[in-house]
Order: C-alpha cells, then sequence, then structure tokens
C-alpha cells in the first residue's frame, strides 16, 4: 500500500477494533481490545481517559503494521449522541458523557507525532456506512437497526444533526421503565439486552425466547411485543422517510423471526405508496462498521471543514 490513500475506522462498544481500508476499499486485518472475549464487558468500568488512551493505542497498532501506508484520515464510531466531535451523551458508555472525543484523540496522537484529520459518529452510522460500500450503494439511503445491548439506528448517507432511533417511542405504557436513558416507553427499553434483563431478573434473553418457543405464555407475549417494538421503529422511520430496505444487525438479530415482523409492519403502514419495504437481516460482522467508520472518515477527510 505503499504512496497510495488509506483510511483507519476505529470502534468504541463492548471493545475496541481498528483496521485499515486501502484504496482498493478493502479492509486489512483488524486489531482489537481487549484481545480476550472474556473481558469484553470491563470497557463499561474503564475510567474515559483510560478508554481514550486504549483506543488510540489500537489506532497506532494500525499504523506501525502499516509502515508505507499514507494514511489521509481516521474515522471513529462510539454509541450515543455525536455531534461536532462531542459525545453529547451516551448511556450504554456513561463515562463517554460529554468528551470532546475528536480533540482528545488528536491531542494524544499528536504526542505520538501523528497529524490526522478525526471524524466521530454514532456506531449505526457506520454500520449503515458500512453496508453501503460494501454493497456498492453509497449514492443511496441506506438504514439499518443495530440490535445488541441498546438498539441503533443508523441512517448512511449522513443527515444533519444527531438523533437516536433506538429511543423512539413505540408504547405509552407507564410501567415501560427500563431504557437505560430512563425515558418511558422506548424501543430499547423492549429489546435492548440490558433492558431484557432487567426485565426478566431470573433468565438471560437466550432462555426468555426458547421458552417462547416452548409455549411459556409470558415469554410468547413478551416475543410479540419485542417484534412489535422493532416493527413499530421501522414503521415510523416509513412514515417520515418513505419505503425502502431496512438491514437488521447486530447479536441479538439471532432472535428476529422475519415472517412474525413483516407481519406487524403491515398492520402498521397501509398507506399504499408505503408498503415497498423490504427487511433483511446482515449476520453481525464487526468488519462492517469498521469498514463504515473509515468510510466517513475518509469522506469527511475531503472536506475540511467536516472534521474541525
Amino acid at each position: 500500500m505503499s504512496g497510495q490513500a488509506c483510511t483507519i475506522g476505529v470502534v468504541l462498544s463492548k471493545r475496541i477494533i481498528a483496521g485499515l481500508l486501502g484504496p482498493d476499499g478493502t479492509l486489512d486485518r483488524i486489531h482489537s481490545y481487549p484481545e480476550d472475549e472474556l473481558y469484553e464487558d470491563a470497557l463499561v468500568e474503564m475510567p474515559r481517559e483510560h478508554l481514550i488512551a486504549a483506543l488510540c493505542d489500537q489506532v497506532l497498532a494500525v499504523i506501525k503494521a502499516n509502515p508505507h501506508a499514507q494514511f489521509t484520515g481516521i474515522g471513529v464510531a462510539l454509541p450515543g449522541l455525536v455531534r461536532h466531535g462531542v459525545v453529547e451523551d451516551s448511556p450504554n458508555l456513561p463515562q463517554m458523557k460529554g468528551a470532546r472525543i475528536v480533540a482528545e484523540i488528536c491531542h494524544l496522537l499528536k504526542e505520538h507525532g501523528i497529524d490526522l484529520p478525526v471524524t466521530a459518529v454514532n456506531d449505526a452510522d457506520a454500520v449503515a456506512a458500512g453496508l453501503a460500500h460494501q454493497q456498492g450503494k453509497l449514492d443511496t439511503m441506506i438504514r439499518v437497526w443495530t440490535i445488541g445491548t441498546g438498539i441503533g439506528f443508523g441512517r448512511y448517507p449522513l443527515v444533519e444533526g444527531v438523533g437516536e432511533g433506538g429511543h423512539t417511542v413505540v408504547t405509552l405504557d407507564d410501567r415501560e421503565t427500563y431504557c437505560g436513558c430512563g425515558g418511558r416507553g422506548h424501543m430499547e427499553g423492549i429489546m435492548g439486552h440490558r433492558a431484557m434483563r432487567l426485565r426478566f431478573l431470573d433468565m438471560e434473553p437466550e432462555d426468555v425466547f426458547e421458552a417462547a418457543d416452548k409455549g411459556d405464555l409470558r415469554c410468547i407475549e413478551f416475543k410479540k411485543l419485542w417484534h412489535k417494538a422493532l416493527a413499530a421503529g421501522t414503521a415510523s422511520s416509513i412514515h417520515v422517510s418513505g419505503a425502502g430496505k431496512f438491514y437488521l444487525t447486530g447479536y441479538n438479530v439471532r432472535f428476529v423471526e422475519l415472517p412474525l415482523l413483516n407481519h406487524y409492519i403491515q398492520q402498521m403502514v397501509r398507506l399504499s405508496p408505503l408498503q415497498a419495504f423490504s427487511v433483511e437481516i446482515h449476520p453481525h460482522n464487526p468488519e462492517t462498521v469498521v469498514t463504515g467508520a473509515a468510510v466517513i472518515g475518509r469522506t469527511a477527510s475531503l472536506v475540511p471543514t467536516a472534521a474541525a
């Protein structure tokens, strides 16, 4: 890759994962921290400054592994509301709230002699960018739900402003208070992994869906509610932005039953011009979000004001 423009993508979620997007659009091998998956949840307890330092370490590892590459920028993806280089809120990584993530990363990298433009985005938007890149559809609107610890909603191309589609209100039941942000009736408060563990203190989420398949009435009702919540969030996006394809990914996409989900969406979207929607499951793959972060970093590096 000597003399050719490359971009670094790095993701902060359950683990920190970084990789190099080459000029041919392929992703080089990824670097991750912690290396042992048994310790991946430790990031939630790590102080902000240590977390950002660990993130920079992975960026430096990519640079060290590619000594002849010409780097054009760095894209950083993480959960939460991210705008103008600042993490305005992050319920699933609360220590990151208020972090001037771009400024702090740039400062640490400059201490190592690295001066590159950095762009920070929500991780679900990075997933959407990664899918768009992998499918050669960077000029087409891509929407994706990421179903995991929380619920993310990503869109590419990016739109101005910030949003948290996973906190879409899908029920008016005052008892629905399981969302990590403290809000009532949120999609994440029903579907999020953390929320499900709070709701079923005696069962893990996978046990709940297994029990539903075996006829447990309480779990059957929750399985229906879980799919209705996803259908409601999808239907709301259709009514606001129009029909089209939605992708579903994340480690809990395993719980999705497409026939049941489509059935509920069809009940909620009755206007014929909006019924040309489709839903596709995309297996969880960390390389997709790393690629998307790099794509966004590369695009932003072409517009100097976007990375400021």
